[in-house]
């Protein structure tokens, strides 16, 4: 699966090689920046990509406006700005630059580490000011101090690599970081309320979400060393502002450097006029280096999605990522496949479908394969905007549940059952091939690809040559499939051409025809 991309919007200030890049491939790029929302939604249905930085808002209001957009990019790493519920919605894939800005990122946390600790920004205004106030900015070495990360995804880890340079002591905490891993970059894992009363230093590193809101606020200050020091070069709101204001006049809280705030520009002037705290106006991505490199690094994702080769930075379309994937793509067509037939092959519409995954080879497909089942199970009833990003989304409006379960053993086959339909079907070489119906088997298995009839019979061959007799335009049977049932044998017919006509044979024998 390619996408088809011809004329891409830039609407935020990227590096000039983007458009450079997108150009060398036949894309046409146009840079707008500065739009309104107005203007924005206005000029929106002119495209079929968008790349924005962290100015643009693209808001469900622009994304309903968008007739042709598939693909949206962050040329950087958050994507707060997007409404994703939205663009999934619209089967929209958003995708962003998730490692172009991450040396800056550590680089500029490393070096607000080192600032709070002595004071440079404070004694560097003092100096400007004419003062010679060396009593007032005593500082306190790094050495020996323990650092504690919250989030120990590439910044974090870099971050601690880093500062163990200086021989501090790393701690920190992640969900999705195990003990034995972060103890392979020297990060002593803790849970968070063993992290606080340890933590000389605090350094925070994951997205905004409702788990991290406000996780250093009113709760945690009192449990952390007085004097603590934090830093935020995350996202605002990480660090609860009021709550750090009051920690900081508390003397609980020994000083503050914030790159991003809750507001931007921040409005909260009892914070950034606090004389323990030093702030950048998000400054963390702002490297020439970073800004070209994410520049680059959006473009040739749009360029890869086009050419088929991969979705890498996706976040809203894990199953349509494994699609271009030349290991997993041939499952992803086998779940689709499966979808497809049992739908069509079910007397009544499907409200629970049940997917299995088999054997170890099937194992890690648990996380995409029900996607991709579920877009061939609706692909009869959604709109022509279903796809692999918003098939769940579609299904859960039209009430229909897929279960997705794995079970042990030796061979690597899906098992998709709904109502009193069951299909067994493998990857074999990199085609689906479908290998069972109700029990019924066909043997060396009938590959799902080209204008397929599947239809009962006691009497195969005579309901064959009455569907050969019945074509037209010529079309006619060039294979055949039966089951090794002794009676109602499911059979199926491959046909050179697609038709919409069957010559009523659909009509005289329980029947199902689609093209794959």
């Amino acid at each position: 699966m390619a996408f088809t991309l011809q004329r891409v919007l830039i609407s935020d200030n990227v590096s000039s090689k983007c458009a450079e890049l997108l150009q060398s491939h036949g894309i046409t790029v146009e840079t707008k920046t500065k739009l309104s929302k107005e203007e924005l939604i206005a000029e929106i249905p002119n495209y079929d990509g968008l790349i924005v930085r962290s100015a643009t808002k693209v808001t469900s209001d622009v994304i309903n406006a968008a007739s042709n957009l598939k693909i949206i990019g962050r040329a950087g790493t958050g994507v707060d700005n997007i409404d994703i519920p939205a663009a999934s919605k619209k089967g929209i894939v958003v995708m962003n630059t998730p490692g172009g800005n991450t040396l800056s990122a550590v680089e500029h946390t490393c070096a607000m580490v080192s600032c709070i600790a002595r004071h440079i920004p404070q004694a560097h205004r003092s100096l400007k000011e004419g003062r010679w106030d060396r009593k007032d900015y005593m500082g306190t070495e790094l050495a020996g101090k323990t650092l504690a990360i919250i989030g120990l995804g590439r910044i974090g880890r870099d971050v601690a690599k880093r500062m163990q340079s200086f021989e501090m002591t790393t701690i920190g905490f992640d969900p999705l970081v195990s003990p034995e891993e972060s103890a392979e970059f020297g990060v002593e894992w803790l849970p968070v309320d063993q992290i606080w009363p340890r933590a000389d230093y605090i350094t925070v590193h994951t997205p905004l979400i409702p788990q991290t809101r406000g996780l250093l606020g009113d709760s945690s200050f009192p449990l952390c060393k007085k004097g603590v020091r934090v830093v935020n070069v995350a996202r605002g709101g990480i660090i609860d502002e009021a709550a750090l204001v009051k920690a900081l006049e508390s003397g609980q809280c020994g000083g503050a450097a914030l790159d991003v705030f809750m507001e931007e520009p921040p409005t909260n002037a009892a914070l950034i006029q606090n004389s323990k705290v030093i702030c950048t106006p998000h400054l963390g991505a702002s490297t020439s280096e970073a800004q070209t490199r994410v520049a680059v690094e959006i473009a040739q994702q749009f360029v890869d999605a086009v050419q088929g080769k991969s979705l890498f930075g996706a976040i809203n379309a894990h199953a349509l990522s494994n699609a271009l994937k030349p290991e997993t793509k041939p499952v992803v067509a086998l779940g689709e496949a499966l979808g497809v037939l049992i739908s069509g092959l079910s007397s009544q519409p499907q409200k629970q479908v049940c997917v299995t995954t088999c054997g170890q080879t099937m194992a890690d497909t648990k996380k995409f394969i029900g996607d991709a089942v579920t877009c061939g199970v609706l692909r009869r009833h959604a709109t022509s905007s279903l796809n692999l990003v918003n098939a769940s989304l579609y299904a859960k409006e039209l009430g229909v549940e897929v279960k997705t379960t794995h079970e042990d053993g030796p061979r690597g086959l899906l098992r998709v059952t709904a109502g009193s339909v069951t299909l067994v079907g493998q990857v074999q070489g990199s085609h689906p091939v479908l290998l069972e119906i109700n029990g019924q088997s066909f043997g060396a298995g009938v590959g799902l690809v080209g204008s397929l009839v599947f239809y009962v019979s006691s009497e195969p061959l005579k309901h064959l040559a009455e569907l050969a007799g019945g074509l037209e335009n010529n079309n006619q049977v060039i294979a055949f499939a039966t089951t090794n049932s002794s009676v109602d044998q499911w059979n199926v017919a491959k046909l050179v051409q697609p038709t919409a006509n069957l010559g009523g044979f659909e009509k005289r024998i329980c029947s199902f025809f689609t093209t794959f």
